[in-house]
């Protein structure tokens, strides 16, 4: 018998998810291509010392997500309004042409300012979800992010490990910034090509929301102001750990010859792991329900990144970064499949618009908030500042969202 919930163009929106997490896993490569090479590049940018490169590599992914959450509101509501699929490829070539530019930076300046005009053209991440959510049978949500995750999970796992062993080998920090752009026009045409799009125009203009009024009533919605800050506070985490990764590793072992192939090891673990991790707790999401998913994701992040503070050796924190990929990869789409639950579909565009605007918001303070305790504290602290985070999150989940109901 066929599944009530299966739609009869079934194939067209398994086409649509397989293409997007193909293309997904393309962007996200060329992201993370770039994750273990920015602390080392400072250097040849005029940035000398430890604290400031500490700062920098905080203050330079922050700004490009500060960016990026004044504008997604903005871009989801197009997104309603002239659909989600020319949304992602206006961010994929943004990012892919910006990215390129990157290669000429010739100091932190230039750098700084190429990374605001990306933030401004972002929101890749956001219409890619929405995307998915317009087509994917309701039963099957929980399952088709939870893919869309793995596939950004795959390109960081290969990302920044490609871009580490590109830096030892050509002996080249701005070669990076054209492999990554150059990605991320592949992606633009993978999309162009190969994902359809049935999208109707609004017969009749929404009136326009104030900010402000339109918080408000998410907030109102039962569970969705909890969801929001997991949203937020999970990207705090994760990004607050990310700039220091690199510098943890080169303080670990030293000046070594191949330190940013070793960094960008450490950065894939965790990509492998959410890997083979995402898809299992997707579909236990379907089973289970995504609350109970979420709780299981948030405890085990939070336990496994609390030793990465008092590890010394570089092969146990590897492995810790691994444990955590098993967890902290499900936190995100897990969120969004709740999020998209208690959404009308009509309105998926501008409310995961909004909610982007607050996880650019946990991307934008974490790296900078992880720089300034780095250089003021020490890099351990970090990881300590993250796991009590998460753990205050899963407090919050608990108390805050409901169970879905049986059947």
């Amino acid at each position: 018998m066929a599944d009530p919930d299966e739609p009869t163009d079934a194939p067209q929106w398994q086409l649509t998810m397989w293409t997007m997490v193909a293309v997904q896993v393309i962007m996200t490569l060329s992201f993370t291509f770039l994750s273990p090479v920015m602390p080392l590049f400072l250097p040849h940018l005029g940035v000398s010392s430890e604290a400031e490169i500490d700062i920098w590599s905080g203050a330079l992914s922050a700004i490009t997500s500060l960016i990026a959450a004044l504008a997604a509101p903005m871009w989801g509501r197009m997104s309603d309004r002239y659909g989600r699929k020319i949304m992602v490829l206006r961010s994929a070539f943004a990012i892919g042409v910006i990215t390129i530019v990157m290669a000429l930076a010739q100091n932190v300046w230039h750098m700084l300012g190429l990374r605001i005009l990306m933030g401004a053209g972002a929101g890749f991440s956001a219409a890619s979800v929405v995307l998915i959510a317009s087509q994917v049978p309701p039963a099957r949500l929980g399952y088709a992010l939870g893919m869309l995750s793995t596939g950004q999970l795959v390109g960081s796992l290969i990302g920044p490990l490609l871009g580490g062993i590109l830096v030892d080998v050509t002996g080249s920090y701005r070669l990076p910034f054209v492999i990554g752009g150059s990605l991320s026009l592949v992606a633009f045409v993978m999309c162009w090509w190969l994902v359809p799009e049935r999208f109707v125009k609004p017969t009749s203009e929404k009136p326009k929301v104030k900010l402000h009024i339109a918080f408000r009533a998410m907030a109102s919605m039962p569970g969705m102001a909890v969801l929001v800050l997991v949203l937020m506070f999970t990207q705090f985490a994760v990004q607050a750990i990310q700039p220091v990764i690199s510098l943890h590793v080169q303080e670990l072992l030293g000046h070594t010859g191949n330190i940013a192939s070793l960094a960008g090891f450490a950065f894939s673990a965790t990509g492998l792991a959410g890997v083979v991790a995402v898809p299992m707790l997707g579909r236990l999401a379907d089973r289970i329900g995504e609350r109970e998913v979420l709780l299981i994701s948030l405890f085990g992040a939070a336990l496994l990144t609390l030793p990465q503070a008092f590890t010394e050796s570089y092969n146990w924190f590897v492995a810790e970064r691994f444990g955590v990929g098993l967890f902290i990869g499900a936190i995100v789409p897990t969120a969004n499949a709740l999020i998209g639950r208690l959404t009308s579909p009509d309105e998926r565009g501008f409310i995961f618009g909004m909610t982007s605007s607050v996880y650019f918001l946990g991307n934008s303070l974490g790296p900078m908030s992880g720089g300034l305790v780095a250089a003021g504290f020490g890099l351990h602290w970090v990881f300590l500042m993250t796991a009590i985070l998460l753990g205050g999150t899963w407090a919050l989940v608990f108390s805050g969202v409901a169970s879905r109901p049986a059947g």
